[in-house]
């Protein structure tokens, strides 16, 4: 079923009102928010572009903290994919479309309470991390948040300045982030002052410095989000079920969290 605009009956018709290229691989934009429109944080929902009369969708995690009056995502560049390779070319005043039905399993509720929370990212995978991270709820809900994220170049550490500030600028918690809120980026092919991926942070310990708390990961006081690769998460998944942390869900909170939509 069709609006009278010919939109499905399922989406919202929205204007990019901004965006950001980052590199050559990697894009942002913001775009107009339907007042209706509600999700937690860690949330996705399902983006469309209209080619012809088939719509183009894929699933995009909401950057943008459940409060904003826009909705905010981020985005890689594929020059042969169906919906990168136009949604690249976007700019502001163009429509995009918005499922009206955000869901997803990275969310905060699906933890046990605890006193470290940890948002494991590479690439794009940072996207919910930085919605999860401007929820003032969160804040209290967490001693220490930590937004760790793995990438292959320096240029593609998006967000970098508004995260080494520790959301400084934002307007709702930038009090707490002062206080509680890390940010340890790290690059694989760059030189950097983090070199290597998560694990290698994880072994050497630099994960953890200027965090309170031991240099070593706890299910008795450590929570974790995970984001972005395959790899990464099916290999930390087995390895913080290894050291006795299981999996949360809506129904039984746990002690991490992934994308279950996302995963094979």
């Amino acid at each position: 079923m069709a609006s009278a605009a010919g939109i499905p009956a399922n989406l919202f018709a929205e204007k990019v009102t901004s965006v950001t290229h980052w590199d050559e691989f990697l894009f942002s934009f913001r775009m107009t928010r339907p007042p209706s429109f509600r999700f937690n944080a860690g949330e996705f929902v399902m983006l469309r572009l209209m080619n012809g009369e088939r719509p183009l969708l894929r699933a995009y995690s909401m950057a943008s903290p459940t409060w904003d009056d826009e909705l905010e995502f981020l985005s890689i560049k594929v020059a042969d994919g169906p919906l990168t390779s136009r949604l690249q070319k976007i700019v502001p005043g163009d429509q995009v479309l918005l499922g009206k039905k955000p869901t997803g399993t990275l969310v905060a509720d699906a933890l046990l309470p605890g006193k470290r929370l940890f948002m494991l990212a590479t690439g794009t995978g940072l996207a919910p991390f930085m919605s999860v991270a401007r929820e003032p709820d969160i804040y209290e809900r967490f001693e220490q948040l930590i937004v760790v994220h793995s990438v292959r170049f320096v240029i593609d550490l998006a967000y970098r300045e508004m995260l080494e500030a520790r959301l400084a600028d934002d307007p709702l918690i930038s009090e707490q982030a002062a206080r509680q809120f890390h940010y340890v980026p790290t690059v694989t092919r760059d030189e950097f002052r983090n070199k290597g991926r998560i694990g290698d942070l994880i072994e050497s310990g630099r994960l953890f410095e200027g965090v309170d708390g031991p240099a070593r990961f706890d299910p008795e006081t450590d929570r974790v989000m995970m984001c972005g690769s395959m790899a990464m998460i099916k290999d930390f998944a087995a390895r913080f079920k290894a050291l006795g942390f299981a999996e949360g869900a809506h129904s039984h909170p746990g002690h991490f969290v992934i994308e279950r939509a996302f995963v094979d």
